[in-house]
């Protein structure tokens, strides 16, 4: 069973000729109807693309040019699971917040907090280790040389740290010991 679902809303037509055909697939097809829809636990799929016939029937739905040729069907449909797989990788987990990286945006409770690209490879890089020291963010995400004196990466901190206190309110999100820094 595919791990990708292909969701037909309301679309009896479409469902039936794709249904006609789905062995070609490397989707799971799904036909559901208003009722059915309210019913089904979409947060428990991975990759998932809804299709409907109307514009803003429900949210997060996409609507085809149909009627056409069969092959453009498939090709949107594909290009749309495309769409999703590029959307899903770019998000990452970093403590209670979501780090997307395409948009250079971390998000909190529908708050969202625009990031530079140096931020965003200091979060990366702090959360890909358990503690990191100065020395390393010199020379892992600044590429300098490690004997050289510079206040970059305290200076870069610094503003982080005031960026997540400024707007979401926390003062823990990097932390620091002896050590070296990492995210709470």
């Amino acid at each position: 069973m595919s791990s990708k679902k292909l969701i037909i809303y309301n679309y009896s037509t479409l469902f039936d000729i794709l249904n006609e055909i789905k062995e070609n697939f490397n989707f799971e097809l799904i036909n559901i109807n208003k009722e059915k829809f309210n019913e089904l636990e979409i947060t428990k799929f991975e990759n998932y693309v809804i299709i409907s016939q109307f514009e803003n029937e429900i949210e997060n739905c996409n609507v085809l040019n149909y009627p056409g040729k069969i092959n453009n069907i498939i090709e949107q449909i594909n290009v749309l699971f495309l769409g999703n797989k590029f959307s899903n990788q770019s998000n990452i987990n970093v403590g209670n917040y979501i780090l997307n990286v395409n948009s250079r945006k971390i998000f909190k409770d529908k708050k969202e907090l625009n990031l530079t690209e140096k931020e965003i490879e200091l979060i990366l890089f702090i959360k890909s280790n358990t503690c990191v020291s100065i020395k390393e963010l010199q020379t892992k995400v600044w590429k300098h040389t490690s004997d050289l004196e510079t206040h970059t990466v305290e200076t870069h901190i610094y503003r982080l740290r005031k960026k997540f206190v400024d707007f979401f309110n926390d003062n823990h999100f990097i932390e620091h010991n002896k050590k070296g820094y990492y995210l709470s």
